[in-house]
């Protein structure tokens, strides 16, 4: 048989220069399309990012203005008596108000009147009436006052409602739009920064709707799981990294934390409402049980990072300080832990902001309320951010479409912030061995 190779291993005739020239052109190839197929993906990702945030600014910028108009308003004695404070027509002095900056307005007529009023927001007449109950001597007096309109005329003057629709198919009418053009002609209509987007709870008029109650709601929910899991879940990982013995049993535990973490956050959500609710009788719609909730949730992440910030301190910091004579209690508390804090606190504020993107385990304990006021403490009845964008999403109300974006966009710039917070403590702290 014919021996067809040389003594390099390569073809008769081929060199073994020309075959490691050969095989490098082929690894250079592939490694171009591995890079190429590598940035094909990072761009498609950007991509998608970059129209999901773009679809929430074009759709969300709306909601963080809001259009007023200014009115004097002449607080007549016979509609609001001083001897039934704070009752009294507030909506008709302030729709009285109004008309008279119309011309051509017949306010006799109920129906026109009542289109009138219409302009204003249903929230006018309980900012007049605040006024006047502060201050009773305004009665009798003319004060100006500035206040949203209703979410149509809000539309409208944002070009949300086109002018060119028929008539019958338009919420706004052709006699209300020139009453509203009027008013802009008159300089009474502006669009200032919609502030009560953060300091009004929510409402059923999506002009009054605000987020200062889901806020409030997640702040203490973020407040008591923090408070659970951040002591509970370092201490766990202190204990399973740095003193349990290495058995079947700690191995299985730790299988158990690495699977919890997996585990999706609906389980966690029927987990609190029938242990919390259920068995223990706490009161449903509490950011106090939907912290317990994210405590559970969160807790297998902390366990973890914690357990890899642990590890990260090289094995020469222990044996240096129980060679000094330290005990192990002191090695770990006064050396590993303070410098495996960096990565502690990353894992904690990164779960944390996790915890506070979640929806399903608060819709199921009931964080879905209509609520009208911020909760004053975790155990009155509240929302959460992501729970008042899905109440805000299910609304048949045009002007919530606004809203929902412009919430979305305040979460994702919270989770931002505390991604960035995580980022910077591990730059600033962290420390190469």
């Amino acid at each position: 048989m014919t021996d067809t190779t040389n003594a390099a291993g390569a073809p008769r005739g081929q060199s073994a220069a020309d075959l490691v020239a050969a095989s490098l052109k082929r690894r250079h190839r592939k490694q171009v399309w591995l890079q190429a197929i590598g940035i094909g993906a990072i761009s498609i990702a950007f991509t998608m990012l970059f129209i999901l945030v773009m679809s929430l600014v074009s759709t969300g910028w709306q909601a963080f203005t809001q259009t007023h108009v200014t009115l004097d308003v002449y607080v007549d004695p016979a509609e609001v008596p001083v001897e039934r404070l704070p009752r009294g027509g507030f909506a008709d002095v302030a729709g009285a108000s109004l008309g008279a900056m119309l011309p051509d307005v017949d306010m006799t007529d109920r129906a026109t009147a009542r289109s009138v009023r219409n302009i204003l927001s249903n929230g006018a007449q309980f900012h007049l009436r605040d006024l006047v109950v502060a201050d009773p001597g305004l009665i009798g007096r003319t004060v100006t006052i500035k206040v949203p309109v209703s979410d149509p005329f809000d539309q409208l003057n944002k070009g949300l409602i086109d002018r060119d629709t028929p008539n019958e198919f338009r919420r706004v009418k052709n006699n209300e739009i020139a009453w509203f053009d009027a008013l802009q002609d008159q300089g009474a209509i502006s669009k200032p920064f919609n502030w009560a987007l953060f300091t009004n709870a929510d409402s059923r008029f999506p002009e009054l709707a605000g987020l200062k109650g889901a806020l409030v709601g997640s702040f203490w929910a973020l407040l008591v799981c923090f408070l659970i899991a951040f002591p509970l879940g370092i201490g766990a990982a202190i204990y399973l990294e740095e003193f349990a013995p290495k058995n079947k049993i700690s191995d299985l535990i730790e299988v158990n934390i690495n699977n919890l973490a997996a585990v999706p956050s609906v389980v966690f959500g029927l987990l609190a409402l029938a242990v919390f609710i259920g068995w223990f009788g706490l009161p449903r719609s509490a950011p106090f049980v939907g912290g317990l909730a994210l405590a559970l949730m969160t807790m297998p992440t902390i366990i973890i990072a914690t357990r890899a910030a642990l590890k990260a301190v090289p094995p020469s910091i222990r044996e240096a300080a129980l060679g000094l004579g330290a005990s192990r209690q002191q090695v770990v508390f006064q050396h590993v832990l303070p410098l495996a804090m960096p990565g502690i606190l990353t894992g904690t504020i990164i779960g944390l902001a996790q915890a506070l993107g979640e929806t399903a385990p608060l819709l199921l304990i009931g964080m879905n309320a209509f609520i009208t006021s911020a909760a004053s403490s975790p155990f009155d009845s509240a929302t959460a951010l992501p729970t008042q964008i899905f109440i805000w999403a299910d609304s048949p109300e045009r002007g919530f479409v606004s809203r929902t974006s412009a919430a979305i966009l305040v979460l994702l710039g919270f989770l931002v912030m505390m991604n960035g917070i995580a980022i910077y403590l591990r730059q600033k702290f962290e420390r190469k061995w």
